[in-house]
């Protein structure tokens, strides 16, 4: 009984832990497969081609919106993402859960396409520990680092788009409730239809 697989969207400030969480998520999860991202930026110390991002032109990047190879795509901090359409729901259709690490931007597009998706919102313990957390990079321009913050503060308002907020004040407990999050989309009736079919009409369920 072949179960439907789902979008789980998570989003959350810069800073916020939503990378370090899906990375952990995944580990865990052998069913879970995070979707990679296509962007303009240029990448930073540790990053890999294919692992991190698909790092592109411009040119590029704008030759696969025409071509609408992009579930969703957004413009942040002056450079483009996107998530590559074909990936995504080939997974789904195999049965598998595929995570997308995206902005509120993306979010809503994906939102408005797949309503169904199950949305998360990470959230920081407070401004100051998030500012903390960002200059702890290293990687951040003065210019970047307050343009991170402002954007933080109108990411927040966004939360009520979503479907989940998780407080990312414990690691491991954030770990934990992503993963009951996950647990309970799981058993919806409404994502294994396969089971609806499996008990219609079988003698033993009258």
């Amino acid at each position: 009984m072949k179960r439907q697989g789902m979008l789980i969207v998570v989003s959350g400030p810069s800073g916020a832990g939503k990378g370090t969480l899906c990375n952990l998520l995944l580990k865990r999860d052998r069913n879970l497969t995070l979707s990679v991202s296509v962007t303009t930026r240029l990448p930073r110390e540790g990053e890999k081609e294919g692992v991190n991002y698909f790092f592109t032109s411009v040119d590029d990047f704008q030759r696969k919106i025409r071509n609408n190879e992009f579930l969703e795509w957004a413009i942040v901090y002056n450079n483009y993402y996107g998530t590559p359409r074909e990936f995504v729901e080939k997974q789904i259709e195999d049965g598998r859960d595929v995570i997308l690490e995206i902005d509120i931007q993306g979010a809503a597009q994906v939102k408005k396409n797949y309503p169904e998706a199950v949305f998360i919102f990470i959230l920081p313990p407070d401004l100051e520990e998030l500012k903390s957390r960002i200059i702890k990079r290293g990687s951040e321009t003065v210019d970047s680092f307050n343009l991170r913050m402002k954007s933080a503060r109108e990411e927040l308002k966004a939360i009520f788009m979503y479907d989940y907020a998780v407080l990312n004040d414990n690691l491991e407990s954030a770990l934990l409730k992503m993963q009951y999050i996950v647990c309970a989309e799981r058993c919806r009736v409404s994502r294994n239809k396969n089971l609806l079919e499996f008990i219609d009409g079988r003698e033993e369920f009258l």
